[in-house]
Order: structure tokens, then C-alpha cells, then sequence
């Protein structure tokens, strides 16, 4: 490698830095949001469940938008702009909807409001920030890997201090301070977007100095490739795009039927297969491409069981931290919303190594393929489950537990994460075809918008004393049995997945 490839360019410090801020801001206000909801607005854990699972599983939904408008129109730079005002408008709302608590009907749509803003901006944010990293690099450079592992670190690194300063602000037992958190993480945006508009220009810059992110990427996938004139969808006849509306129409009203009218999640699970199948569909595709799109596919299915049971964290451990977790420190009880810092602050501490574990073991020609990766991941996600599942077993219901079983969760938890999540990100980059770069990452998040939801499913079968959990004909009455779901559900995944890692990566053609 030579010494001008030995370090990373200066435009991913800068992605860095903003994608810190803007998930301080994400993180901040999730720490506090299920806690809002039930000891401000009143609500039960199961609406509370089903309210913040339509929200992650929107905020993983729209990335589709933002992916496609940026690769058509606005390319990335505008789109990470726009989405970064957006959200700050949600959050703002947020707190005033916080600051009207007591006034529950004012407050419920000012929150809905909120969110629609953080949904729709993290839409054009999120999918953008991701994709513009690889572009920040020459393609097949070995370092691609480190680099997104250094940009989740930076991630991380504002999920970690958001939930410590949002929980001390308003994670307080008064209704009245949950404002104060959502402020916190409104502030944050705005220091985000200012820092964004300031310096984009200067640091996001190719591996030749010239200026990315500007010109649409089908746009300038096409020049590249001699194929202008050539768009998505343009060779598609009117009976395909009508087979596939008709497709998405029948699929809506099957989920619809079948989720007891829940149209959120109709929409999501309708769209994972529509829209994955409508890319892939593209004339304008090579052979190898579309096997290379397939790859992507089949490896975003298995990462929906991960993300699903990843993301209990904001959900039914926030409920199990606050209820059955002893927080007594040397006579000072930690907030409840401080538990989702740990996973964060693991990542900082880890990614490092596992960056480096990455570039030692591809200078060796032994660095595990992208898909035996991600089923590490969802092995190792199972063994965190099965240690607290070991933790609570024949505990009764109203007794408290170490904070070490969480603690411990959460540290397994984080090494399947940095095997898992910045490598898929890593593999969407390296595998799509540049003028479908961020709609294919949209498509990538489109998979943690159906596991979100799942998940929001899922937290519903926490137990509560005096209802009766089912699942798959199984019923849930202990935690033990709650755990359980998410050990078995990730090992199984994983297996599969082990299994068909040698086929994947032959699809791949010689991308690892």
C-alpha cells in the first residue's frame, strides 16, 4: 500500500463529525421517546411498542425517497441539506409537543408531527451519508472496510453522549424535563447542519481532487459508462410498470388483511418486496450486476432478524432497565436511558480494533467474505440474548437483577454490530452500480424499516402481569420466554446463512 493510501482523506473525518452530530440528535431523542410516551402521554407498553415501531421502521423506509430523488435530481450534497433542515424542524416539534404534555390531544399531534420531520429528513440524510463515503475512495481500495468502520465509530460516538445528556436532562421522573431532551437534540441539529453547510464544499472531494456528490449519480453513472440517455425505468413497457403497481396495490391490501388493518406496516412490508424486485427488474442491468444486486438482497433479508432483535434496545430492554434492572450505584440511581450508551460506548472502544482487524487480515488474504461476516454477527447476537435469557431465568417477576447481564448483552451485542452492520454497508457500496449507488442503499435500509417494525411487534410480547403473550402458538409469560424468541430467531439465521455464504460470494464476482 503506498504511503499516500496508508491514511484516510480528510473529507471522511468530515463525514465523520457530521454524522456524529446528526445521530447524537437521532439518539438523544430515541433514548427518552418510549419513556415520553408512557409517563407523560399515559400510554400502555404495547401502544407505546406499536407507536415506535412504525417510527424507526418509517425512518429506515424513506431512505427509498431520499435514495432515488438524489440519484435522479438533487444528487447527495443537496439531499443531505435538505434532510438535515428537516430534522430539524421534527425535533423542534418534539419539544414543543414535550412543552404541551399536559394538554395529551396537542401534544400527540405535535409529536406525529415531529416525527413526520425526522422521518422524511432522515430519508434524504441517512442513505446519502452512507453512500457519499465510498465515493471518497478508488473502486476496489482495501480500505473501504476500515472507512466505514471508522464512520460507524463516529456514529456511535454521538449515540453514546446523546443518550447521557438527553437522559440526564429529561429522563428525570418529571413529566415536565422530557422537554429539555428534546431540546438538547434539536440544538445539536442545528450545530449539524451548520457545520455541514460550512464545509461540505471543502472536504468532500474524490480520490482526484474533483468535487462528489453534486451531479445525480445516475447521471454521472451514465456518462461514465457511455450510456446517456439510458434511465431507470425507460426501457420498462407500460405492462411491466403496471404489473408492478398492480403487484404493490395486492401485496398492500394481503398485508393489510393480514396485520389487522395496520397500514404503516403494510406499507413497509409491501414496498420490501415491490421495490427490491423493481430495481432488479431494470433493463439496463448486466448479468453480473443483477447478481450482484441479488447478493445484496438475500443478505438484507437475513439482517432483518438481526436488526429486529437489535433494536429491543429502545424498546422492551428500555422497559426491562427501568422495571427489573437494579441501578443502584454507591446510592445513586442511574436513569434508565442511560443503558442505550452502552452499546455506543463499546462501539468506540472496539471499532478501532476491528478496523485494524480488518486491514491485517486482508493484507493476509484472510479476511472472512462480506456474507460469513454478517452471519458472525447474527451468532454472536444470539449469544447475547442467551446470557440475559441465563440471567432471569426462574427470577420472579417483581425482583431486580445486576446491571451486569444487560451490560453484558450489550458488549456482545456491539461485536456482532461491527461484524455486521458497517460491513453491509461497505459490501452496498462495493456491489452497486454507481447510477443505482443510493437508491440501492435505500433499498439496504429498507431492510432495517421492516425489522424496525418487527421489532415494534416483538416488544409487544413483553410480558405484563395479567396479559396473555402468543407467539407462533407459543405462549410467553416469563421473560425467559421472551428472550428466548430472539436466541433462537438469530441462530437460525445465522446457520442458514453460513450455509450460504460460499454460493453468495461466487455471485459477487470477485468482490469481497
Amino acid at each position: 500500500m503506498s504511503a499516500a493510501h496508508s491514511s484516510h482523506p480528510k473529507g471522511l473525518y468530515f463525514i465523520f463529525i457530521t454524522g456524529m452530530s446528526e445521530r447524537f440528535s437521532y439518539y438523544g431523542m430515541r433514548a427518552i421517546f418510549t419513556l415520553y410516551l408512557i409517563n407523560a402521554l399515559m400510554l400502555d407498553k404495547e401502544f407505546a411498542s406499536a407507536i415506535y415501531g412504525n417510527y424507526t421502521g418509517l425512518v429506515y423506509l424513506t431512505p427509498l425517497i431520499g435514495g432515488y430523488v438524489a440519484d435522479r435530481y438533487l444528487g447527495m450534497r443537496r439531499s443531505i441539506f435538505w434532510g438535515a433542515l428537516l430534522m430539524v424542524m421534527g425535533q423542534f416539534l418534539m419539544f414543543f409537543s414535550a412543552l404541551h404534555f399536559e394538554n395529551t390531544e396537542l401534544a400527540k399531534w405535535l409529536m406525529y408531527g415531529g416525527l413526520g420531520g425526522l422521518i422524511f429528513g432522515n430519508g434524504f440524510f441517512k442513505p446519502n451519508l452512507s453512500s457519499i463515503v465510498g465515493r471518497l475512495y478508488e473502486p476496489g481500495d482495501k480500505r473501504l472496510d476500515s472507512a466505514y468502520t471508522i464512520f460507524y465509530m463516529g456514529v456511535n460516538m454521538g449515540a453514546f453522549m446523546a443518550p447521557l445528556l438527553c437522559g440526564y436532562l429529561g429522563d428525570t421522573g418529571n413529566p415536565a424535563d422530557f422537554r429539555w431532551g428534546f431540546l438538547a437534540a434539536a440544538i445539536v441539529m442545528v450545530l449539524s447542519l451548520v457545520f455541514y453547510v460550512a464545509r461540505n464544499s471543502r472536504y468532500l472531494v474524490g480520490p482526484n481532487g474533483e468535487a462528489i456528490g453534486i451531479v445525480p449519480a445516475q447521471k454521472a453513472g451514465r456518462e461514465s459508462a457511455g450510456e446517456l440517455g439510458v434511465d431507470l425505468g425507460k426501457k420498462l413497457n407500460v405492462w411491466q410498470l403496471s404489473l408492478w403497481a398492480v403487484g404493490g396495490v395486492l401485496l398492500f391490501f394481503l398485508f393489510l388483511k393480514g396485520f389487522d388493518g395496520d397500514i404503516i406496516g403494510a406499507v413497509i412490508y409491501s414496498a420490501c418486496i415491490v421495490v427490491p424486485g423493481f430495481v432488479i427488474s431494470d433493463p439496463t442491468l448486466t448479468k453480473i450486476e443483477r447478481q450482484r444486486i441479488l447478493v445484496i438482497y438475500i443478505i438484507a433479508f437475513f439482517v432483518i432478524f438481526f436488526w429486529a432483535a437489535f433494536e429491543q434496545a429502545g424498546i422492551s430492554l428500555t422497559y426491562f432497565a427501568e422495571e427489573q434492572t437494579n441501578r443502584h450505584v454507591f446510592g445513586w440511581t442511574m436513569p434508565a436511558s442511560w443503558f442505550q450508551s452502552f452499546n455506543a460506548v463499546f462501539v468506540v472502544l472496539l471499532a478501532p480494533l476491528f478496523s485494524a482487524l480488518w486491514i491485517k487480515l486482508g493484507q493476509k488474504n484472510r479476511e472472512p467474505a462480506s456474507p460469513t461476516k454478517q452471519a458472525i454477527g447474527l451468532f454472536l447476537l444470539s449469544l447475547g440474548y442467551l446470557l440475559i435469557a441465563i440471567g432471569v431465568k426462574n427470577v420472579a417477576p417483581d425482583a431486580k437483577v445486576s446491571m451486569l447481564w444487560l451490560t453484558g448483552l450489550y458488549f456482545i451485542h456491539t461485536m456482532g454490530e461491527l461484524t455486521l452492520s458497517p460491513i453491509g454497508l461497505s459490501m452496498v457500496n462495493k456491489l452497486s452500480p454507481v447510477r443505482f449507488a443510493s437508491l440501492l442503499m435505500g433499498v439496504w435500509y429498507l431492510s432495517m424499516a421492516t425489522a424496525n417494525k418487527f421489532a415494534g411487534t416483538l416488544s409487544s410480547l413483553y410480558p405484563e402481569v395479567g396479559k396473555t403473550k402468543i407467539f407462533l402458538g407459543f405462549e410467553v409469560t416469563t421473560l425467559f420466554d421472551f428472550f428466548m424468541i430472539f436466541v433462537v430467531m438469530s441462530v437460525l439465521a445465522s446457520v442458514v446463512l453460513f450455509v450460504l455464504s460460499k454460493t453468495l460470494q461466487k455471485l459477487m464476482h470477485g468482490i469481497r
